[in-house]
């Protein structure tokens, strides 16, 4: 019943954040075709072109970019093989997942690849650089100076740096695609241009049975990747290295809770489902070690002698204490231990004569 509550309340409480309803990106659900290659990313490396259509990673199907970005970030470090449809023809390429920065803390994987999405202008201030430059509510940002816009916040990161510098942007009205120069305006210690540019999202508000039903759709999604990743540490084509103890959970708890309650129960959401999942795996010990002895007996039709389990779950006890080192471990180097201890190891030794 342990595990069977930890799904259940996954599925409830993933029923209750879909019907408070959301703004999520709208190429989220759409299959992953490369709009935009990084420049000297591992993408670029192995010569990854924009319009081709990723369909697995390591052999797992991926069938949207979700499921795709899942498939990448788990693989840091590690030569992952794509299968990629090009012109009408199949191809297999191999490429290595690096951790950007910033993403250091669970070794997230990334290949250097975007979908092909760009900002829109939600709003123009009069009297401001945009304006004067004929930029209206609508337009497309497609570039800047050459340079693919993909999300918002790029493009805000753009303006912010060429404070009084021309910029060049290729933008699409109506579908037609123009060219205009606007320089921003020093505001502060950045450029200030007076356009709102937003990222293309739909909202989604399903009833309370359409709400259960996505939820099972996401838990079992969930489900399945959960199930990959254990197999990929079992066979070692993942990192240990990404597994999260007490201490990052709890970091990324209060993390979560800054950002406010929907956040926080989506994270909820994970622990209970990796919980429940976790507890059926057939590791002595745990409730589905216990399934698993059970079943045993009933197919070998008698009950296994008290010494024959005493070593079956001693043995589930070491798994598991391996499991703990690994993950206290882990924390330990997230949060910068072991590099605030070396210094002094060091500088403890006597210098050589």
């Amino acid at each position: 019943m342990g595990p069977a509550m930890n799904i259940a309340l996954a599925l409830v409480l993933t029923t209750i954040v879909l019907y408070q309803g959301a703004e999520v990106p709208t190429y989220e659900d759409q299959p992953p075709v490369v709009g935009v290659v990084m420049p000297d990313s591992p993408a670029a490396k192995v010569s990854i072109r924009p319009g081709d259509r990723i369909l697995s990673v390591s052999g797992n199907g991926v069938d949207t970019w979700e499921q795709f970005y899942m498939a990448i970030a788990s693989r840091a470090n590690r030569e992952v093989p794509l299968r990629i449809q090009r012109n009408g023809q199949e191809l297999t390429i191999n490429t290595t997942p690096v951790v950007p920065p910033g993403q250091s803390r669970f070794e997230i994987g990334d290949i250097g690849v975007l979908p092909n999405v760009h900002p829109h202008l939600a709003a123009i201030s009069d009297g401001e650089p945009g304006s004067k430059a004929g930029l209206k509510a609508g337009d497309v940002i497609v570039a800047a100076n050459g340079a693919p816009m993909t999300y918002q916040e790029e493009f805000r990161q753009v303006i912010r740096k060429n404070a009084d510098t021309p910029l060049t942007l290729s933008i699409l009205r109506a579908g037609s695609p123009m060219s205009l120069t606007v320089t921003p305006r020093m505001n502060g210690k950045v450029g200030y241009l007076g356009v709102t540019p937003v990222d293309d999202t739909k909202t989604i508000k399903p009833s309370i049975l359409g709400a259960f039903r996505l939820s099972a759709e996401k838990n079992w999604g969930m489900t399945v990747m959960i199930g990959q990743t254990i197999w990929g540490l079992l066979t070692r084509e993942l990192s240990p290295k990404q597994l999260m103890g007490p201490i990052a959970i709890a970091q990324v708890s209060g993390e979560s809770a800054q950002l406010g309650w929907m956040p926080l129960l989506g994270l909820m959401v994970t622990l209970s489902l990796n919980l429940g999942l976790l507890n059926l795996m057939p590791i002595p010990m745990l409730d589905g070690g216990h399934i698993t002895i059970m079943a045993l007996e009933g197919i070998a039709r008698r009950d296994f002698s008290v010494k024959v389990k005493e070593k079956v779950l001693l043995a589930g006890f070491v798994v598991l204490m391996m499991l703990m080192v690994t993950v206290f471990y882990n924390d330990l180097s997230r949060i910068g231990v072991f590099d605030r201890l070396l210094p002094k190891a060091t500088s403890s030794q006597p210098a050589a004569k």
